[in-house]
């Protein structure tokens, strides 16, 4: 497994990191590691999100063919 090595971390924002670990039971290893999975997760549906489709209703004969789409 690969490891991160993060420099220059205010220690308020250490010693907040350690009291939100306590409350969910963690260390702070733990604590760090679960953010960082639950923003790789965040990205990856933020990433997916990019290509969505969207179903439209139409009525009548369609012209399905390249020329009929693109007119050419």
């Amino acid at each position: 497994m690969k490891s991160l090595h993060i420099r220059n971390i205010p220690e308020t924002t250490i010693e907040r990191l350690k009291r939100r670990a306590l409350r969910h039971h963690r260390s702070l290893q733990g604590e760090l590691q679960y953010l960082l999975e639950e923003a790789a997760k965040q990205t990856a549906v933020d990433d997916a999100s990019e290509f969505s489709l969207h179903t439209v209703k139409t009525q009548g004969a369609q012209n399905w063919s390249r020329e009929g789409i693109y007119e050419d």
